[in-house]
C-alpha cells in the first residue's frame, strides 16, 4: 500500500475540521469517496485544501437529542484529501484517504459554518504502522465474509480480496461493507486488527439473522 503519511505523527494538527456523517467511517489506508454540496462543507473542504488537506470523519450519535448540531461520537478518524474535482453544478467530489484515528478532546468554535475540534491523537500512534497485526484465523473470517456477502448480495472481487494483506482487508471492509452505523463505530473504536476482524466476523454472522442499514456513496 502506498502510505498516506506526509507528516510525522508528532506533527498532526491541534485543530481539525469534522464532518459528521452517519454510516461513513474511514480507517488508516482506506479510501472513502465523498460528494460535497452543502455550503458549510464546501467551505470546510476549501479550508482543508488551503492548509493540510485533513478532515476528521465522525458519526453523529444515534441517541443525540439535538438534531443540529448533533452530538457526535468521541472517536473518529482523520483522512487526507488525496483527490478532488469540482462539478459544473458546484459540488466537490473527493476521495479521503484514512490517516489516523483521534479522540475529541474538546469542540472549538465553528468557522464558516463547519465544526472544529481539538483532537487527541495520543492513543492511536499505532495507526501509523500500516502493516501491524494479522487475523488469527483468516480462513474462518473469509468464510463468514462469503456467507455475509452472499446473503446480502454484495458483489466482491474475490481474487483481489484474497491477495490483500490482513490490515488492508479488515480496514477496507469496515468502511465499505453494508453494516449499521453503530456496528461501524464499534469497529472503528476497536484496537488491533485481529480484535477488529473478530468483532466484524461476529457482526457478519449475527446479520444473517437480521438486517442492517446499507451504505452507498456519501453525500452531504
Amino acid at each position: 500500500m502506498k502510505s498516506p503519511f506526509l507528516q510525522a505523527f508528532a506533527d498532526l494538527p491541534q485543530a481539525l475540521p469534522i464532518f459528521p456523517l452517519s454510516g461513513a467511517v474511514v480507517l488508516p489506508g482506506v479510501q472513502l469517496p465523498l460528494n460535497i454540496f452543502e455550503p458549510r462543507y464546501l467551505n470546510m473542504v476549501a479550508a482543508a485544501l488551503a492548509r493540510d488537506h485533513l478532515i476528521g470523519m465522525v458519526q453523529p450519535r444515534a441517541d443525540a437529542q439535538e438534531p443540529d448540531p448533533p452530538a457526535v461520537y468521541r472517536i473518529g478518524c482523520a483522512g487526507r484529501i488525496t483527490s478532488y474535482s469540482e462539478t459544473n453544478d458546484g459540488r466537490i467530489v473527493l476521495v479521503l484517504t484514512g490517516l489516523c484515528r483521534f479522540e475529541i478532546a474538546e469542540e472549538l468554535p465553528e468557522l464558516d459554518g463547519y465544526r472544529r475540534v481539538r483532537p487527541d491523537w495520543s492513543r492511536f500512534a499505532a495507526d501509523y504502522d500500516l502493516e501491524a497485526g494479522a487475523i488469527s484465523n483468516r480462513e474462518r473470517f473469509m468464510g463468514s465474509l462469503r456467507a455475509f456477502c452472499d446473503h446480502r448480495r454484495v458483489e466482491v472481487p474475490w481474487d483481489d480480496i484474497g491477495k490483500m494483506e490482513d490490515f488492508d482487508l479488515v480496514n477496507l471492509l469496515c468502511a465499505h461493507l453494508p453494516l449499521g452505523a453503530d456496528d461501524k463505530q464499534a469497529l472503528l473504536e476497536t484496537d488491533g486488527i485481529d480484535a477488529r476482524a473478530d468483532l466484524m466476523r461476529g457482526l457478519m454472522e449475527m446479520s444473517l439473522f437480521g438486517g442492517h442499514a446499507s451504505g452507498g456513496e456519501q453525500r452531504h
